[in-house]
């Protein structure tokens, strides 16, 4: 798994994981880890693109990393926010259109047969789209995107994805109603209002225009959580 770390060692942990196909040098990515480098010492994770076990794969490589922090806070987008939901000890957890359930999309029974296949090759097609991403993605962004994803990654998704933990309750959810790639019924049956935030974008915040003007709401969820948000 590909690690980065950014900003001052002596500034406060955040662990940033990025979602299925995002990669840290993409331009909006990085507009994203160098906001928050400023004032965090960031630890930014991108996500392989195939899997055939999400514990080994996803969550122990990234649970054995926050383990050496001392102190951390938690910002996982789509397929990180998947991951992020089952890390233990962060002093706040941010999400941003967080994959907890499977857009509409994809939810046929034929994908559902076949991603029970034992095949770590990609052969399923993706439902991600530029416009689906936000109006700042890049050609390039879109370009380095992968088109089609493996019934192994699928189904190990969709089973962690059944047995989501309870949010905590100091939690903070943003997410788009208009939401493209991944279910928004599923981000609202799992986080009270009290507890989401909406932003009018595309699925990516920070490939999205609005991003200037959420900055600040995100950066307080980062900071200080529910509370920071609502007073």
């Amino acid at each position: 798994m590909h690690h980065e770390t950014l900003g001052d060692e002596s500034d406060p942990n955040l662990v940033v994981v990025m979602g299925w196909g995002n990669r840290l040098d993409h331009e909006t990515v990085r507009w994203l880890l160098d906001v928050f480098a400023r004032d965090y010492r960031v630890h930014a994770f991108q996500l392989p693109l195939v899997i055939t076990d999400f514990d080994a794969d996803y969550l122990t490589p990234i649970a054995s990393h926050v383990a050496g922090l001392d102190e951390y806070r938690v910002l996982g987008h789509s397929t990180g926010g998947l991951v992020a939901a089952f890390l233990d000890g962060a002093e706040t957890t941010t999400y941003l259109s967080p994959w907890w359930g499977f857009h509409r999309s994809l939810r046929k029974p034929l994908v559902y047969l076949l991603m029970r296949l034992p095949v770590s090759w990609p052969i399923l097609p993706s439902n991600v789209t530029r416009e689906g991403l936000g109006d700042l993605a890049t050609a390039q962004q879109v370009a380095d995107g992968p088109a089609y994803a493996a019934p192994t990654f699928l189904w190990e998704c969709h089973c962690k994805q059944e047995s989501l933990p309870p949010l905590d309750e100091d939690s903070v959810v943003f997410y788009t109603p208009e939401d493209s790639i991944v279910s928004v019924e599923d981000i609202r049956e799992h986080a009270p209002p009290a507890n989401r935030v909406e932003f009018d974008g595309g699925h990516e915040l920070f490939s999205s225009s609005v991003r200037e003007d959420a900055l600040g709401t995100l950066r307080d969820a980062v900071a200080g959580g529910v509370d920071a948000v609502s007073n």
